[in-house]
């Protein structure tokens, strides 16, 4: 190698812990990391990050240039980035679909007697779901209930009839239907909507973008759909988080423990790891272990976050540094988010990688086909798979950098309304409401959505977490950004007289001391929600605030950002947010910017539409100013037409 030769920059995260781990593993280069790969595939395709090169045939691949303004079939421009971005929705939406349904395939094995080591462990929001889809609870037994929820989520995987989804008539407030009535876009069922998409986007089929859009719309209010029956499932197998303790960061790994990481999103294996691992202590001692612990990543992380209180190790674009540390014996896996990488690297170290589902695999890693069924037996021989590669691990070097925070977190909606309650138990949103007609609070944000290498690794997410707090921002959070609060020490107690405003100090100082005998700790900074799929509870939050001050979401002061959006769920999550009436910051410009007809649609002519609209900026300052504007004029107009309406008596005004 030539000395003259320039070192590869591979120090994009503000993360101290990555940071430590990346300067000892890589600085030879012979460890390679998604930071160092990032790097070496500088510079990337233009027509690809703009949206302008088509592969849906084999005449091309097609990109748009100024000597080549069609594609070979005649496509435009406007054409191509519209395919490939409804395209990107529905991988999305399929992704979230998959997770969703292997939840109800679990619950279908249970009513049926097929899983006996798994149960309803949350009746209470069993029934809560389904009053609120319209299901007689009354004198009803579980399974009876369960089998009726079932059969309504089925319903609304798979009908070819138009009536409305349920959980989407149902969670949403009614002018949300009657504009997705308006426009055409109400999806008769979320496989049927993939299949309509997957078919319009086809070579020779719709050219018009505007048309392709909406259909991309539609398929984004799937999204919504599988989402949320996925977290309401979760609820009802695994039980409805309420407030946990724990810690984040590479510290929480202990080397005289048998370390597991769950990653992934799935967390039917992870739940039954965790519990296992606490009745598996006898045999961790017997090799020479204090026990067996389990550490988080990503989103399967999150669920078991929630529930469990289980410790985050990191987040997405960092999976692969904790087998770098030398103490982490065995990463199990289920689907979406897995970087190949760690098996590469996992081979310069003892520890085992485990892929468990039939269709996410990754070559020369260990398999143990996961089923139902078999719950507790298949997590057993996965922690007994991290005990023998303890014993490998005895003797050899470990270097965990030190550094690791507080984390309290488990804030589902319920959690949320039973901390308001003990201010006002008859209406527990309208302490928010108040909260923000008074100015004490100008607004709710939503961080959500994955890390990106195209802008620092946690950088804009910590900053503009700071900046919504300084502006008396109440803020939640979910899936990886949410993990880049907890490692960074933005979800505790502490963080908020760090980092908060008088205002949002006054707000949690009210909540903490009507709450001072029902919770252990002080409120954190962050609400942390729950997963990817958990975003459907921060849009139930939306609801809320929606039908309590009794307006359309479009007037709400509720933002959603997604500072380092990455993945193809990200863009169909961003999609129904807007869909749904909510503003959303996106932190990496995404592939629309080839065609000003769709970047327009998206800046612009979206709100004039359904009230939600992007706002694209990788520059942290500036985004902060977007969000915050944004909130600000949606506040201001609340108060506008609330005063009118009072001048004049009569209802608030319908528009936006």
């Amino acid at each position: 190698m030539s000395e003259e030769k320039k070192k590869v920059d591979n120090r994009r995260t503000i993360d101290p812990a990555a940071l430590a781990v990346i300067d000892k593993n890589t600085a030879n280069g012979q460890l390679e990391t998604a930071y160092e790969r990032y790097v070496k595939m500088q510079p990337q395709c233009n027509f690809g990050r703009t949206g302008v090169c088509c592969r849906i045939c084999l005449q091309g691949p097609c990109r748009i240039t100024k000597k080549s303004s069609k594609g070979v079939c005649g496509a435009h421009g406007y054409t191509i980035v519209a395919r490939n971005l409804i395209r990107t929705i529905s991988g999305g939406t399929g992704a979230h679909s998959d997770h969703s349904r292997h939840m109800l395939y679990a619950l279908m094995e249970v009513l049926e007697g097929k899983a006996p080591d798994y149960g309803v462990e949350d009746p209470e929001k069993l029934r809560r779901v389904a009053s609120r889809l319209d299901i007689e609870v009354e004198g009803k037994e579980d399974n009876e209930l369960l089998e009726a929820v079932l059969q309504q989520a089925i319903s609304d995987f798979t009908k070819i009839t138009p009536e409305p989804c349920k959980w989407l008539e149902t969670t949403v407030v009614p002018e949300r239907m009657e504009k997705f009535d308006a426009c055409n876009i109400q999806p008769r069922s979320i496989h049927t909507t993939i299949s309509e998409t997957m078919g319009q986007t086809h070579m020779g089929v719709d050219a018009d973008p505007v048309n392709l859009i909406f259909q991309g719309l539609k398929t984004s209010l799937c999204d919504y759909i599988c989402m949320h029956i996925g977290t309401d499932l979760s609820d009802i197998l695994f039980g409805t988080p309420k407030p946990v303790y724990t810690e984040a960061n590479f510290g929480v790994i202990d080397p005289e423990m048998v370390n597991i990481a769950v990653h992934g999103h799935n967390p039917l294996l992870s739940e039954m790891i965790v519990r296992q691992a606490r009745e598996m202590k006898a045999e961790a001692e017997a090799a020479g272990a204090k026990g067996v612990k389990c550490m988080g990543i990503c989103c399967t992380g999150n669920e078991v976050l929630m529930r469990q209180g289980v410790p985050v190790l990191t987040n997405f674009l960092s999976q692969e540094l904790p087998i770098m540390t030398g103490a982490v014996d065995l990463m199990v896996v289920d689907v979406q988010c897995i970087m190949p990488g760690i098996k590469a690297l996992s081979d310069c170290y003892h520890t085992r990688i485990v892929t468990t589902m039939s269709h996410s695999k990754i070559p020369g890693s260990y398999h143990i086909d996961f089923t139902e069924e078999h719950a507790v037996a298949k997590a057993k021989e996965v922690i007994n798979l991290a005990i023998e590669a303890f014993k490998e691990r005895q003797g050899k070097e470990v270097d965990i950098p030190d550094i690791k925070h507080k984390v309290t977190a488990g804030f589902s909606m319920e959690a949320i309304e039973d901390v308001l309650s003990a201010v006002n138990p008859d209406a527990p949103i309208k302490v928010v409401t108040d909260a923000v007609d008074s100015g004490q609070l100008r607004g709710v944000v939503l961080f959500a959505g994955c890390n990106n290498l195209r802008v620092p690794h946690d950088g804009s997410g910590a900053y503009l977490i700071k900046e919504m707090a300084k502006n008396n921002v109440l803020i939640v959070a979910t899936g990886c950004a949410a993990g880049t609060a907890a490692k960074l020490g933005l979800m505790n107690a502490e963080a908020v007289e760090e980092y908060a405003g008088e205002g949002l100090k006054a707000f949690f100082n009210t909540l903490n001391e009507a709450n001072k005998d029902k919770l252990k700790e002080k409120l954190p900074l962050v609400l942390h929600m729950g997963s990817c799929v958990d975003n459907s509870r921060a849009y139930d939050f939306t609801t809320a605030l929606a039908r309590q001050w009794g307006v359309d979401v479009p007037k709400v002061p509720f933002v959603a950002s997604a500072p380092e959006a990455m993945s193809e769920k990200a863009v169909s999550i961003g999609s129904w947010c807007v869909t749904l009436g909510i503003p959303t910051h996106v932190g990496v410009v995404p592939e629309v910017t080839g065609s000003a007809l769709v970047d327009g649609v998206a800046l612009q002519i979206a709100e004039d539409v359904y009230g939600g609209y992007f706002m694209w900026e990788e520059d942290p300052e500036k985004a902060a100013q977007k969000i915050l504007g944004a909130l600000d004029e949606r506040t201001w107009k609340l108060k506008v037409h609330k005063q009118t309406a009072e001048k004049y008596e009569t209802e608030l005004s319908k528009g936006w």
